[in-house]
């Protein structure tokens, strides 16, 4: 089973700041948010693995499981470029038209959705065997989780504009006959 979690909140998410890279901790209610999840998580299942991003958000939110975790800059979220750390309501429209229109439009100095969709669906085919047999969870972010969401239902990155996950929500892709299974979708503890 392969279990995605969102980080919990960082002060930028509270603003409304798009936060790509931006590699900030979690606050005060994002960590309460990393604690409650993980104890519910390891309370419904037995986790064998945990894999983050190697942005902080992600790590403090993956280190509330008391485990060891292995980072995958795979997992890592879409870089904004020129856009990380600017309000949401802030980054011209034309711009959010470009992304939702053309999967390869790069901002400055940022990455297309199509190269983020490729590396997260070559984490996600890469860890189909371990997922089989295993109960491994990914500590990532909106977009990553998004992809991988796209790759269990066979869909393209186009699916980021038309779903929604919270912080600290939880994805969970089970296998039959290693195809992925979405069982749960934006599912928040806290």
């Amino acid at each position: 089973m392969l279990i995605l979690l969102r980080h919990g909140r960082t002060a930028a998410n509270k603003a409304g700041l798009l936060q790509g890279r931006l590699d900030q901790d979690l606050d005060e209610f994002g960590v309460e948010q990393a604690r409650r999840s993980a104890e519910v998580l390891l309370d419904e299942f037995d986790v064998d693995a945990v894999i983050a991003s190697p942005l902080k958000r992600a790590q403090q939110t993956a280190a509330a499981f008391e485990m060891p975790v292995d980072t995958d800059e795979r997992w890592i979220e879409l870089a904004y470029g020129k856009y990380e750390g600017v309000p949401h309501a802030d980054v011209p429209s034309e711009v959010w038209q470009a992304w939702s229109d053309d999967f390869h439009y790069v901002p400055e100095g940022g990455e297309s959705l199509a190269s983020l969709d490729d590396r997260v669906r070559g984490a996600c085919d890469d860890i189909i065997e371990r997922a089989t047999d295993e109960t491994i969870v990914v500590v990532s972010h909106v977009s990553p989780m998004k992809s991988a969401v796209g790759w269990a239902l066979g869909t393209d990155i186009g699916i980021s504009w038309r779903c929604h996950l919270d912080h600290a929500s939880i994805c969970r892709i089970d296998f039959r006959s290693r195809r992925p299974i979405l069982h749960t979708f934006n599912r928040t503890i806290v």
